[in-house]
């Protein structure tokens, strides 16, 4: 069984009512492992069909970043170092899935890692970050006021019967 965790209102990754972001939804998996399902769209393409390289590099950093949340949906740490290898060409307008993992947690500082892999499972990138506790007095309940952070419900998929209900202008 999946939990999912707080997204933001604005976030450019997670936000979900960020309409230039790219408003990913992350899940506890049953492996304590954190995922996400991406489509990239093609406006953040770098070649024609191919996410740009820093897009991607977004999504390793934003998922090795939520990896240590499996723990506490509430622990904000901050990226104090990222390496990112891209392995294949990752394409736009196809799912992916984004996997974080904890390497190691050293307390206020944590090594993670993540992967993106394609729709087949081949691995199109991978990431190795350290993270660092948010400090202190940037990290009080008030700081984030505004940020909406929550768990906000998965839009549920629209049924024929949905369908049949739907005026139709004429």
């Amino acid at each position: 069984m999946k939990t999912k965790l707080p997204n933001a209102s604005h976030c450019f990754v997670c936000g979900v009512e960020n309409q230039a972001g790219l408003q990913l939804s992350f899940y506890i998996n049953d492996d304590r492992q954190v995922e996400s399902q991406v489509m990239i769209d093609e406006h953040f393409q770098g070649y024609p069909g191919v996410a740009h390289g820093g897009i991607v590099s977004t999504i390793l950093d934003e998922t090795l970043a939520r990896a240590v949340m499996a723990d506490d949906p509430n622990r904000f740490m901050f990226t104090g170092k990222l390496t990112t290898r891209y392995r294949k060409p990752t394409p736009v307008g196809q799912p992916l899935r984004a996997v974080g993992v904890v390497i190691r947690d050293r307390g206020r500082m944590a090594e993670c890692a993540s992967y993106l892999y394609d729709k087949h499972g081949e691995l199109l990138a991978e990431a190795e970050g350290l993270m660092i506790d948010m400090p202190p007095e940037m990290a009080q309940p008030s700081s984030f006021e505004g940020m909406n952070w929550k768990v906000y419900p998965d839009p549920q998929p629209e049924t024929d019967e949905q369908d049949a209900d739907k005026e139709v202008e004429p």
